[in-house]
């Protein structure tokens, strides 16, 4: 059975739609990520041995990065199995979830990387069903 998926990602929630034989599915997945806050400067103390600790920034970052890393691999484990994949989304989520499929050994292939703005499920569907039409 032919598998399709397109999704629209940003840092915050994946809208996926499967697109099979039987049908389409779609299914939300949000990230639950808080925004991450830049500060201006951020210094980083220093210990009685000398080394440099990590500021409270540095801490947030890592811990924004392991979350968002396991965003994507729960998005990356629902198309694991399509043979095309259309990415699109506002922001650099679309790439960075292209280069975790990349390193996941994804088989099968990203067809289109495409910035849009914000949009609802409906006109995410109506453009995932659009291009996989005719296939």
């Amino acid at each position: 059975m032919k598998k399709e998926a397109g999704l629209w990602i940003d840092h915050r929630k994946a809208v996926i739609v499967i697109v099979t034989d039987k049908g389409e599915e779609t299914k939300e997945i949000t990230s639950n990520v808080e925004k991450r806050v830049r500060f201006s400067g951020g210094s980083h103390s220093v210990s009685a041995d000398g080394r440099q600790q990590a500021t409270a920034e540095d801490q947030r970052d890592r811990k924004y990065a392991n979350h968002l890393n396991r965003y994507y691999d729960e998005v990356v484990a629902y198309i694991h199995d399509a043979e095309t994949v259309q990415i699109f989304g506002p922001g650099e989520a679309k790439g960075e979830l292209e280069k975790r499929l990349g390193r996941k050994n994804f088989a099968g292939h990203v067809d289109v990387i495409e910035t849009v703005d914000k949009m609802t499920d409906r006109q995410i569907a109506a453009k995932v069903r659009l291009r996989f039409k005719d296939e």
